[in-house]
């Protein structure tokens, strides 16, 4: 029987790693690595080192490419591995999952308002490329989970997408 590592978490967050992140996901979904996949961040020494030096006690973080990403996922060698896995951006999310990693629920966290986005809910502004994303994710029937922290009520996305007429 082929393992691969059990993804306790695919986030979409343009903060990437903070508090909230460490501190409740964490300790709630029992991670033992968290896997900040971004080629972006991967490029950036300084964001790489503050990512790293910001996660939680006892649990290492990573940053690596969405390639390394996807070859790890296929990689016996770490099955051991049990990772929150960290996107700034739909577009990242659904190439990670294109590369065969295998979820059934997507976290939305937050994801930045700028002058290409419209703002969906409070916290989550999308343009074309998230909404064609998030279509992608829909269209395979994963489900689109908004909330800030474990504990929040559970939110799909799929529903303020529909209500905005943005799908």
């Amino acid at each position: 029987m082929v393992m691969t590592m059990d993804v306790r978490l695919l986030r979409i967050d343009s903060r990437l790693l903070h508090g909230q992140v460490t501190t409740n996901w964490a300790k709630t979904l029992h991670v033992n690595r968290i896997l900040v996949v971004s080629d972006r961040v991967a490029r950036d020494l300084i964001r790489k080192t503050l990512i790293v030096q910001a996660a939680p006690l006892g649990i290492r973080a990573n940053v690596i490419t969405v390639e390394k990403m996807i070859r790890l996922y296929h990689d016996p060698r770490f099955d051991v591995l049990k990772p929150m896995i960290l996107v700034e951006d739909p577009v990242d999310a659904k190439s990670v999952v294109e590369g065969g990693i295998k979820i059934d629920s997507i976290n939305i966290g937050a994801i930045s308002f700028d002058n290409t986005r419209v703002m969906v809910t409070d916290t989550i502004a999308v343009n074309a490329a998230d909404v064609e994303a998030f279509k992608w994710f829909h269209d395979r029937g994963i489900r689109l989970d908004v909330r800030k922290v474990s504990n929040d009520s559970s939110k799909n996305l799929w529903k303020s997408l529909s209500e905005k007429g943005l799908v």
